[in-house]
Formats: structure tokens, C-alpha cells, sequence
């Protein structure tokens, strides 16, 4: 099980999940809101970089952020905690998303897309954002509401 560290800004060209038209299928699958900051996932199984026989199972999230607070805040960190059909666990920290630490004021969001590789064809991902106001306020953990990976027509 390993997350893709790179991944493309929405609308940029560069990405390493090559995700062909009509092969795959998208759906919002998690929300969450936590003191004005709302993190919406979108999930998508790639079939295009998947390789069942040798447990190989990609995915695709895409994540909206929006500031629908009143403070001007930005994204520092972020930590996951990806779990796979096994009841595997891997814990992700680091710096910002995508190689980027945004600034949100209210009323903006930013959307990326990213990817995780399973041995499983099922499996979830939780996590936080650590947002810092830029007033100087206390930072704070914005989540981001577990989500479920998973090949179409997979059973646990």
C-alpha cells in the first residue's frame, strides 16, 4: 500500500494517474466541515494503472477545500491514515498538499487530485489538515471525513 506523493493541480497538465474518459467513475463520498473550512472527496478506481493478478489497486481522489469561515487561513500540513482490505494501516504526514501550502480567504477553495496504490481492492482514508490562520490565530485540524476506496463490483 503506498500513496502517490505527486499529483496534478485541477486543470494542469502534469499527473502521474493517467485516468482515461469513461473509464472510470467518480463519486463525492465524504464532507466534512471544521470551523468554517468544508473538505469535500471525490473517489475513482483506475482500472487504466490497476493490475489485479499482482495486487495492484489504484485509485484517485480528488479534494475540494473551501474557507466558508471568516478568516483568511492556510493549509501547512497534511496527515492520513490509509487502511486497506486487511485491516493494513499506513499513516501519511507532511508538508502541505501536491507541493503546495494555499491560502484560502473566505468565500476561495482549491481543488487537487491525488492517488493511492492498494494490495486490496477495497480500502479507506481519513485524515487532517492543519490549517493556520493568518491573523495569527490558534492552527487547527480540519478533517477530512473517512472516505472508501473501492474496485467497482469488490466485496470486503
Amino acid at each position: 500500500m503506498s500513496a502517490v506523493n505527486t499529483a496534478r493541480l485541477s486543470g494542469a497538465s502534469e499527473s502521474p494517474l493517467v485516468v482515461r474518459a469513461g473509464a472510470w467513475h467518480g463519486r463525492n463520498v465524504s464532507t466534512a466541515i471544521t470551523n468554517g473550512i468544508r473538505v469535500n472527496v471525490t473517489t475513482v478506481y483506475v482500472p487504466s494503472q490497476s493490475m489485479p493478478s499482482a495486487r495492484r489497486y489504484v485509485f484517485a481522489y480528488t479534494i475540494r477545500i473551501s474557507n466558508e469561515g471568516t478568516e483568511t487561513t492556510q493549509l501547512r500540513t497534511r496527515h492520513w491514515i490509509i487502511t486497506d482490505g486487511n485491516g493494513k494501516v499506513e499513516e501519511v504526514r507532511g508538508p502541505g498538499v501536491i507541493g503546495q501550502q494555499p491560502i484560502l480567504r473566505p468565500g476561495e477553495h482549491f481543488e487537487y487530485t491525488s492517488g493511492c496504490v492498494l494490495e486490496t481492492p477495497r480500502g479507506s482514508m481519513r485524515g487532517t489538515y492543519q490549517m493556520f490562520p493568518t491573523s495569527g490565530g490558534p492552527s487547527f485540524d480540519a478533517e477530512i471525513a473517512p472516505f472508501t476506496l473501492a474496485m467497482p463490483h469488490s466485496l470486503n
